[in-house]
């Protein structure tokens, strides 16, 4: 066998710290309502999920359990 160098792989845990590091802004609450109803329309049960998850995140940017 031949020596391999050693490449340093990112992991899960430090792609997310580096994710959490950088604010993306939320698109606007319409916006999110409209994939809301086109997903819903195509019964995409993942699209639904997914949208109204980004709406709640939206339209309530604390977390649940802040107040």
């Amino acid at each position: 066998m031949t020596a391999r160098s050693y490449i340093p792989r990112p992991t899960e845990h430090a792609a997310l710290r580096a994710a959490c590091r950088s604010a993306r802004p939320t698109p606007p609450v319409p916006a999110l309502m409209a994939a809301l109803l086109e997903a819903n329309e195509r019964r995409d049960r993942e699209g639904v999920t997914l949208a109204a998850h980004r709406v709640v995140r939206a339209a309530a940017p604390t977390e649940v359990g802040e107040a």
